[in-house]
């Protein structure tokens, strides 16, 4: 990784034109990060006005990847909910019951959607009398000690030139796995995870829940670039947190168009249902990293409800990217020449002879060649690496897509060679080598436990033992209490009868 920092009086005005760079948008093109040598938020975390406000509807990261165990299928994984606390009962984190889920795929290249994949929730409360997501252990996804449950239902939907074709309902009130509320609700989450892998009939495999959030990145860039003077870079700032995962493993044959043309555009969206019973979009993505840094403000929000095919109107912020202008002032590393071609061919078209399908429409997918096979010891930065499994052929959860993303901004593809990046090079948690592949969420008791009674009764008090000392003790707090109620609705009292008699 290659470090820049500036000191002295510098250093607010380098944090000034970041903040300004990040508030303007404009920076360059998809994937790209927010300045050397770091991260905007994490990937589409809060990328955007509204959405920010409405967590359940965000579509954080997308991964489509050609399965490393079962070659001839691929797996898409979209994620959503931001920065899930583990601890954060007792309403834990829950799909949205009035959303679709979509993942489309366009496999011509035409910047329009083939098919659908739509997911849509609905939630189950055994006993509305207890506050408790669960009121036992919980041992299976219908243990009657969950309280709380959500499954989910999912459609395909084929259209033709936009408009819809086909609809078949692939599964049918599938269980989703819960969050992991902590090691004494849920000893074995490993076995709801499990069991929440549903099977479907085409040979696909479908999965939602909780999981370990996959995205690594220091964020800390808006604390005066890493502290002000690069102090605070390389720790992942995302170590911890959860997302609910929606993950699906097709056969190749089922999204590609045919074996002479093998590649195929992905992109997660999110409907939301108005008052009215229509759904409208609210989230969309495709890269990583697009709606953060690329677009202004302005026009985040017009860009989580359009659709590929009018791309257009955001290319501007691609081509004459701000990011490498910014960087050029402040740490005179050259910026590439304009207009940056070199942008549009890998994010907005695809690499040719890897992953651009021919006659392509250039629009913000994530494009995935079905045909490459996986490979044994995946390399963090793909493509630039020499990996051609890996992103921008797709994304699997180890690429890098923060470093790679900020090599090519710079002119990585261009003559510019650079090793630019945030000191995070991998996540903090192991992934799985099966389906779903996603970490097991972090549960929500994490942290010191007591070590023996003495330290229970040490930590929440002698009331525990049920002595007499210790009835007194309650029962004197209990009639404090009491006390103090009656005194504050005697003051209110006496306050109101002031008020009539004036």
């Amino acid at each position: 990784m290659t470090a820049f920092s500036r000191s002295g009086n510098g250093r607010r005005s380098v944090a000034t034109l970041i903040c300004g760079a990040l508030a303007a948008g404009g920076l360059a093109a998809a994937g790209a990060a927010a300045l050397a040598p770091g991260a905007a938020y994490a990937s589409s975390h809060r990328e955007a006005p509204l959405i920010s406000g409405t967590p359940q509807y965000d579509n954080t990261d997308l991964y489509a990847f050609v399965s490393p165990d079962h070659p001839d299928t691929t797996t898409i994984i979209a994620n959503v909910i931001p920065f899930e606390e583990p601890g954060g009962g007792p309403n834990f984190y829950q799909f949205a019951e009035d959303a679709q889920y979509d993942v489309r795929i366009d496999n011509n290249g035409d910047a329009k959607e083939d098919l659908i994949f739509r997911y849509t929730f609905k939630t189950n409360v055994k006993n509305r009398k207890s506050f408790l997501y669960n009121t036992g252990v919980v041992d299976s996804l219908y243990d009657p000690d969950l309280n709380v449950t959500q499954s989910y239902d999912l459609e395909l939907i084929k259209l033709k030139k936009g408009k819809v074709e086909h609809e078949t309902k692939l599964a049918d009130d599938v269980p989703v796995a819960p969050s992991n509320v902590g090691k004494a609700s849920m000893p074995k989450y490993s076995k709801l995870r499990d069991q929440a892998i549903y099977k479907l009939s085409n040979g696909s495999k479908t999965f939602a829940g909780q999981a370990d959030d996959p995205f690594f990145a220091d964020l800390r860039v808006f604390d005066l670039l890493y502290g002000g003077d690069l102090s605070e870079v390389g720790n992942d700032t995302l170590k911890g947190y959860n997302v609910n995962t929606i993950a699906l493993q097709v056969p190749n044959d089922l999204i590609a168009e045919s074996k002479h043309q093998p590649v195929v555009g992905v992109w997660s969206t999110t409907q939301r249902q108005n008052a009215e019973g229509y759904y409208t979009q609210v989230s969309r993505l495709g890269n990583p990293l697009v709606n953060e840094v690329v677009n202004p403000i302005k026009d985040k929000d017009k860009f989580n409800a359009s659709k590929p095919k009018d791309d257009g109107q955001f290319l501007k912020n691609v081509t004459n990217p701000e990011l490498p202008k910014l960087i050029e002032a402040i740490y005179k590393i050259k910026a590439p020449a304009e207009p940056r071609n070199d942008l549009v061919d890998v994010f907005l078209k695809g690499v040719k002879g890897l992953n651009q399908p021919p006659y392509v429409t250039p629009s913000e997918e994530l494009r995935l060649n079905t045909s490459i096979k996986p490979t044994a010891s995946p390399k963090r930065l793909g493509v630039l690496d020499g990996d051609n499994a890996g992103f921008p052929n797709g994304r699997r959860l180890t690429d890098d897509v923060i470093d790679a993303s900020l090599q090519v901004v710079e002119g990585e593809l261009v003559g510019s060679k650079n090793d630019l990046g945030d000191a995070v090079d991998k996540n903090d948690k192991s992934f799985e080598k099966y389906f779903p592949y996603i970490a097991l969420p972090t549960e929500g008791s994490r942290g010191a436990t007591a070590k023996s009674g003495a330290d229970v009764k040490s930590q929440l008090g002698d009331a525990l033992t049920g002595s007499a000392d210790n009835t007194t003790l309650i029962a004197s707090s209990a009639g404090a209490g009491a006390a103090g109620i009656l005194l504050i609705g005697g003051g209110l009292m006496w306050w109101r009868g002031r008020r009539r008699a004036y």
